[in-house]
């Protein structure tokens, strides 16, 4: 993806626009009904709540900022995502 094919839309516009889920179809196929990925052992799950996240102001170049603001709403939260992930490979070395 690249800035000449980005668009933006304002909310009303967002509104206006039509869905492109074939809702009769779905529901042609009725619930899934296979075999499960895995087992759920729902009895030892336990409620985590998260650590609360510092503020903090952070310098990035550019074409960072633009590549992770590109990818949608959430962007800071994808970047926190990244440096967790190389935080946590680091420490594994």
């Amino acid at each position: 993806m690249n800035e000449s094919t980005i668009k933006t839309y304002t909310l009303d516009e967002i509104r206006k626009m039509k869905g492109r889920t074939d809702w009769d179809k779905l529901r042609a196929q009725g619930d899934y009904e296979g075999p499960q990925e895995f087992d759920v052992d729902w009895a030892r799950a336990e409620l985590v709540t998260p650590e609360a996240k510092k503020m903090i102001s952070l310098r990035v170049d550019p074409d960072v900022l633009a590549f992770f603001k590109s990818q949608g709403a959430g962007y800071q939260t994808r970047m926190n995502a990244v440096l967790r992930a190389w935080m946590e490979a680091q420490i594994r070395r």
